[in-house]
């Protein structure tokens, strides 16, 4: 039977189970031009809690009583479009469907003798390319600088951790458990730091960076990036990937202004979205891959099978229950 998960209606908070609807659907069928595919693995996002919000954004938000979509490696099954062929995997946005026709436009074939199907949702999809093009395009790390990241164990800051070792950096990371700790440290993390013990999160960040830090890659945001400035050096980079702690916030919370830091620091603070780079895309792809083959990167995924539970996946990202990429096998 094929189904699909439909958006029901707009949390207040953290999003529930019941803001979410399956539906069963016909069988597709494609036609010319068209491909037959069947989702493999579904990458569920802190982001697309964004676009749960009636809201103007950088991505249109999701519509009630619409499938919600995310990046989803899928298999064709058929193929009346002569640019695919029956058994090629593809990964792109796509809807929670278990089956979905699709003209092929903006869908990338993958190569899974480079890597497993899942590697192109994490460390070689979008995951890998916001760590990657961050670093480079903001955080222009040089050696021997001081990297601080939160969402350590996440799936975007473990590759931002890894990659400030390749370029021999120092690198402290923000997680939140002692076991988180202990596995950003097996990534070669120097040291970590556990945010839910920590009562000082300015003094835990000065003990662990005592010459401060050059650069702060954010994907928490909220008090924790309040800390983070009061630690920043001269001349610093913090690169806003991310803001997961205020993402249920119903009203937009307060905190700190950082005018005087920046100013009096001479202090670099800016956003960044992986869209506004595709024309980096590949020589990106190319080197993380390098790095991948040459055993210089290692990535994590916590896996949750079964269509069924994409919303459960989803939400327990809120709650801090993955280590490194979240994905649904389907």
């Amino acid at each position: 039977m094929n189904q699909q998960i439909l958006f029901k209606s707009r949390p207040e908070g953290k999003p529930g189970n019941d803001n979410f609807q399956f539906e069963d659907l016909q069988e597709p069928e494609c036609q010319d031009g068209e491909i037959l595919l069947e989702a493999e693995y579904v990458s569920v996002d802190p982001y697309l809690r964004g676009r749960m919000r009636d809201e103007k954004s950088y991505i249109p938000p999701f519509e009630i009583g619409k499938p919600l979509e995310s990046m989803v490696v899928a298999k064709v099954l058929n193929s009346k479009n002569s640019n695919f062929q029956e058994g090629d995997r593809v990964v792109g946005m796509l809807d929670w469907k278990k089956k979905q026709v699709h003209d092929g436009k903006n869908l990338r074939k993958i190569d899974t003798r480079l890597a497993p199907a899942p590697a192109f949702l994490g460390v070689l999809g979008l995951t890998g390319l916001t760590a990657y093009l961050a670093l480079e395009k903001i955080g222009k790390l040089k050696e021997g600088e001081t990297l601080l990241v939160s969402g350590a164990a996440g799936a975007v800051g473990s590759i931002v951790g890894q990659i400030g070792k390749i370029k021999n950096c120092k690198v402290v990371g923000i997680a939140g458990s002692d076991e988180k700790i202990a596995k950003i440290k097996s990534w070669g993390f120097d040291d970590g730091i556990n945010y839910k013990t920590t009562t000082n999160m300015k003094g835990a960040i000065k003990e662990l960076c005592p010459n401060g830090v050059d650069v702060y890659f954010d994907n928490v945001g909220g008090e924790i990036l309040d800390a983070s400035l009061q630690n920043i050096n001269k001349f610093g980079r913090i690169i806003n990937c991310g803001a997961i702690s205020i993402y249920n916030e119903t009203e937009q919370p307060t905190g700190p202004r950082p005018e005087g830091i920046l100013i009096k620091k001479s202090t670099l603070m800016q956003g960044f979205l992986v869209r506004d780079h595709v024309e980096d895309f590949e020589a990106a792809i190319q080197q993380l891959g390098s790095w991948l083959k040459d055993g210089k990167l290692e990535y994590e995924e916590t896996i949750v099978e079964g269509f069924e539970n994409i919303p459960q996946a989803f939400i327990d990202l809120f709650d801090g229950k993955n280590t490194g990429k979240m994905l649904v096998k389907i």
